[in-house]
């Protein structure tokens, strides 16, 4: 503070007349104090609400945080892909308040640590969202926003879930991480039941490649996104019950976007889910589905023979917290997942490889720190894998992670 004020001081003493008109040191240096004095009152003496719009407001009302992740995956059991290293993500978080009413939510995101036209990085802004709060049951936001779907796609920083990549189910069928442009209200009707209605951008059936990720390729992510059609979305989430969630989700919209060669295409995709946590136990399940319509149009004009009418999956998951010391956990867990992001096709569509599997995962979790964590697990297939240019991945995978969040 004394720098700053010393700093002010001094741009304040060269431009008055007492300063130029001084004609030795000791004058500038008496006046340079005089300065400083003046300054340190009106600091003083302001009002509150001065000082944190002033020179405290940055540092009073700006907050910083993040994530990120490094992951090892090992195929075997008929892989042709090599092993792989991934710095898979490393997210910053910007917020600032304005007031006590409205605040700035963001975060700037780079996958797979290096982005230029020659990698598979990207740079992206996964949120950028203005949040107004009124009171706790009417709530209002306007930006780019993750859609509330399912577990992971608006908490999905590495220690908050088991495993060390993403399930299959939030990954193929919930585009994780998923977000629109658009507007939304939120609030909690009552105690323990919490709602979100949102008015926003949604998919691109032109863009749609690759049936494996369901239709996440379709998803905009906000970049000069088709808005001739917009969708509606909406969630409840009930925590009332000590230890237990109980919620669901919807999101539909129509994704053609004046092309009148595709129609309509609606979306459709839905999801229930839950959670129940008592004591070291922790046990989850989630059950989503999507339907797309004019599915054989998107055939034609794409040039394609795989887009879907509909998609769906399931995980269980079980997790025990076997030891405990201090800041200090570590929790076993096992995971069966169920999905097929081609459960049914229009006449013109084929089945492709990949699009249908079972998965076994068992794994461990060790977190030093509650917002740190170390993973390993073991993954097997009920077919081979394929990644999005039909590379067998086998149909056995051992993975090892480090994660963090602040």
């Amino acid at each position: 503070m004394n720098k700053k004020l010393l700093g002010l001081a001094v741009v304040a003493a060269l431009a008055s007349g007492n300063a130029m008109a001084a004609t030795s040191i000791e004058d500038k240096i008496e006046i340079l104090q005089q300065e400083i004095e003046a300054l340190k009152d009106q600091v003083a003496n302001a009002p509150t609400g001065n000082r944190a719009s002033g020179i405290q407001s940055l540092a009073d009302r700006t907050t910083i945080g993040g994530y990120g992740n490094v992951n090892y995956n090992n195929y075997s059991g008929g892989a042709t892909v090599k092993d792989k290293v991934d710095v898979q993500r490393f997210v910053l978080f910007f917020g600032h308040k304005f007031n006590d009413m409205i605040s700035l939510k963001s975060e700037l995101e780079l996958e797979h640590a290096v982005s230029s036209a020659d990698d598979h990085g990207e740079v992206e802004v996964e949120q950028m969202y203005l949040d107004f709060h009124f009171n706790d049951k009417v709530n209002a936001k306007a930006g780019l926003f993750l859609i509330p779907a399912g577990f992971l796609n608006e908490t999905h920083e590495p220690p908050t879930f088991y495993g060390v990549e993403r399930n299959e189910i939030e990954t193929r069928i919930i585009p994780t991480t998923w977000r629109e442009a658009g507007v939304g209200v939120y609030g909690e009707v009552t105690q323990g039941l919490k709602y979100q209605v949102n008015l926003t951008t949604g998919f691109s059936a032109s863009k749609f490649d690759d049936p494996r990720s369901g239709i996440k390729s379709a998803h905009q992510e906000g970049q000069l996104a088709d808005a001739e059609d917009l969708s509606v979305s909406g969630s409840l989430n009930y925590t009332g019950v000590p230890g237990l969630l109980v919620g669901g989700s919807v999101f539909t919209g129509n994704t053609g976007q004046g092309n009148s060669a595709i129609g309509n295409a609606r979306l459709t995709l839905w999801d229930v889910h839950t959670r129940y946590q008592k004591g070291n136990l922790d046990l989850r399940a989630l059950y989503a589905r999507g339907h797309l319509g004019d599915a054989e149009n998107i055939n034609i004009a794409n040039t394609r023979t795989d887009a879907p009418t509909s998609f769906y999956g399931w995980f269980t998951e079980a997790a025990y917290h076997v030891w405990k010391s201090g800041d200090m956990d570590f929790a076993p867990f096992v995971r069966y997942e169920s999905y097929d992001t081609q459960a049914s096709l229009p006449f013109n569509s084929i089945r492709v490889d990949g699009s249908q599997n079972k998965v076994w995962t068992a794994g461990a979790s060790f977190w030093p720190d509650p917002k740190i964590v170390l993973k390993a697990d073991f993954q097997k297939f009920d077919k081979k894998d394929f990644d999005s240019e039909g590379n067998s991945k086998g149909d056995k995978r051992f993975n090892i992670g480090m994660g963090y969040m602040f």
